[in-house]
């Protein structure tokens, strides 16, 4: 159910939504010169795959969980992209090719062990990682591993279509913390 509403949503928004994207793009390459940001995240089943978004960050910024790294290291460009949650567009992309849902847990770096550890645990990785989720309407980051896993398992086991248009709704509406960078202390 879920993937027949994730291939018509990405195709429609990547088709209507291409003049956005190409103006996101170019303004990203006045802003860091590197507009997208790919990195290597684990998926269904575990397989790793490269995520893209727009980048939001200065391009020598180590490749770390968000919430490790500096704030400082967000641009203003980037920051704008992230309130309005239009970095995370090009997703649409990793939806397409069956990478990723719209709506499941939101795929972890492979170095993140213990996040990889208790999601296996609760059995997590049987879904597609998603864009977003009731973690990120709840505001839970990857900074609390257990806690991050246990909520990703609940909306496996609640997700229903109705949860499934209401978590990209809230979204969309801006609810939630995400993936926000916390300022390092030190």
């Amino acid at each position: 159910m879920t993937r027949f509403f994730d291939v018509l949503l990405s195709i429609l928004g990547l088709s209507l939504g291409l003049p956005l994207l190409l103006v996101l793009f170019a303004l990203g390459l006045l802003d860091t010169g590197s507009p997208l940001f790919r990195q290597i995240r684990v998926g269904r089943d575990r397989r790793l795959f490269v995520l893209l978004k727009f980048r939001t960050m200065r391009p020598d910024t180590a490749h770390v969980a968000t919430h490790l790294a500096d704030a400082s290291a967000v641009t203003r460009w980037g920051a704008f992209l992230r309130r309005a949650k239009l970095d995370e567009l090009p997703q649409l992309w990793n939806v397409l090719k069956g990478e990723m849902s719209l709506v499941g847990p939101r795929p972890c770096l492979p170095a993140q062990t213990e996040l990889i550890n208790e999601r296996e645990r609760r059995g997590v990785f049987y879904a597609r990682p998603g864009v977003t989720g009731l973690a990120q309407v709840r505001g839970i980051d990857m900074s609390d591993p257990a806690r991050l896993a246990e909520v990703d398992a609940q909306m496996l086991r609640e997700l229903s279509a109705g949860a499934y248009f209401r978590y990209i709704f809230l979204t969309a509406l801006g609810r939630g913390a995400g993936d926000r960078v916390r300022k390092k202390s030190g």
